[in-house]
Formats: structure tokens, C-alpha cells, sequence
């Protein structure tokens, strides 16, 4: 059977638990993200004939260094690498639950756009155009309601081939004004000369430029010894982990 490990990310209150929890039902345990006090939650299920690991990311508004659930989201997404990451919006606050997206699409590639809260939205008027989101962000989206549990079975139809490659995402690209997109392109070299493809080149010029201290510390650990790294957030998961 195959196996594949997915991450949740989203705004807080935008129904990310609620899916999580159907999804897994009482398959899941809990425990802290390695160095961090922040809560984990991961469980399992199976679609066809497909064993999934879901990661509940914690909820953030973005994946800067703003705080220790921001670094556990960003650090997961980008050190980790999930086969899918589901990014999940709240249908009546597109607007403001975008601002994440669009970070976790510079990001990965490998990404599903899950709208929730479908039924409120159309309970409150509220028309949302699925296939030109998609076009315009170029990954799969998705409508469903968690609560309902209405959607679901496209959800993970469209993880599943994103999972296996059936489905090769093209997010598309944020282009930001001539200064930084110079800076950017005199970076992006020299990172993909160190780094190779291990990391988006791209978006770890942005991050220099932002100036990210946090990430610095945590991009030399892992560099320095990846095996490491995932031993260190193993142990430290494993040594609080509960049924």
C-alpha cells in the first residue's frame, strides 16, 4: 500500500481542525514540535487503496518568524516536505485567508487549495468562481463544507493525484517590483550553487532579504546534518507523544 504524508495549513477558525478530525476520526495523536511548545497533531486514513499521514499544521495568519506556530508551519513545510500540503480558506474571508496561500505557494509546488465553509458562503450570498481560482493560482482547488462533510471525496481525489504526480502543479509566480526582483535574481545563483534543489532557491532569496534569523538558524542546522535534525524532532515528538 502506498504511503504518503500530508500537511494542513491554514487561518485559524477557517474549519482546518474540523476537517482534520474527520478525516482521521479517533486515528491521531497529539505531542509538541521538536524545541517548541506548540501543539502537534497528527493522525491517519486511508482513501482507495492509500495510507495517508496527516499533519495539522499549527493555525497562522503567515509562515514568517512572528512567533513559534509560525516557525512550526514554515519549518515543517519547507524542511519536511509533505507530499501535499492542503492549504485550507475560509470561503466568506477569501481575501484575507489568501495571504497564506500565496506564501506556502512560493514555497512548494505541491499544494491543494481546499475552500471550506462552502455552505456558509452561499448561506451569506457568496458566489466563488472554483475553476478561475484554480487558474489563477494554478494548483487544484477545492470546495467543501468539513462540518457537512460535503467535498471531501474530491479533496482527496485531487491530493491523491497531486501525491503521486498525476497532477503536477504550476503554482503561479508573485512577481514583486524591479528592486527586489534584481535582488532576488543576484541571489538565486549563488543559493542554487550551495543548496542545490534541496531548497526553493527563490524563496530562500526572499527570505535573506527579509532578513529571517530564525530560519538562518534552523537552514544551517538542518544543513549541517539533516539526519540530525529529523532525529532531534522524532525524539522530542516521540517523548510526548500521547494515544
Amino acid at each position: 500500500m502506498k504511503t504518503y504524508t500530508i500537511a494542513l495549513a491554514g487561518n485559524p477558525n477557517t474549519g482546518k481542525s474540523t476537517l482534520f478530525n474527520t478525516l482521521t476520526n479517533m486515528r491521531q495523536h497529539t505531542g509538541n514540535w521538536a524545541g517548541k511548545t506548540v501543539l502537534r497533531a497528527e493522525g491517519t486514513f486511508q482513501h482507495l487503496d492509500t495510507q495517508f499521514t496527516l499533519v495539522d499544521l499549527p493555525g497562522t495568519y503567515s509562515l514568517y518568524s512572528n512567533s513559534a506556530d509560525e516557525e512550526a508551519a514554515r519549518d515543517y513545510i519547507i524542511f519536511e516536505k509533505p507530499d501535499v500540503t492542503i492549504v485550507v480558506l475560509d470561503a466568506t474571508s477569501l481575501e484575507r485567508n489568501l495571504n497564506l496561500a500565496i506564501q506556502v505557494l512560493e514555497m512548494t509546488n505541491q499544494v491543494v487549495v481546499c475552500i471550506n465553509l462552502i455552505d456558509e458562503a452561499k448561506r451569506l450570498g457568496i458566489h466563488i468562481d472554483i475553476r478561475k481560482m484554480e487558474q489563477k493560482l494554478g494548483v487544484p482547488t477545492v470546495a467543501i463544507s468539513a462540518r457537512n462533510k460535503t467535498g471531501i471525496n474530491e479533496l482527496l481525489s485531487q491530493v491523491l493525484k497531486v501525491a503521486s504526480g498525476e497532477i503536477v502543479p504550476s503554482p503561479t509566480p508573485i512577481t514583486y517590483n524591479d528592486e527586489i526582483e534584481q535582488k532576488i535574481n543576484e541571489l538565486v545563483p549563488s543559493i542554487q550553487e550551495m543548496l542545490g534543489d534541496r531548497l526553493p532557491a527563490r524563496w530562500v532569496a526572499l527570505r535573506l532579504l527579509d532578513g529571517d534569523e530564525s530560519l538562518l538558524t534552523t537552514m544551517k542546522l538542518w544543513l549541517t546534518d539533516q539526519d540530525s535534525y529529523k532525529k532531534e524532532e522524532a525524539l522530542q515528538y516521540g517523548q510526548t507523544a500521547c494515544h
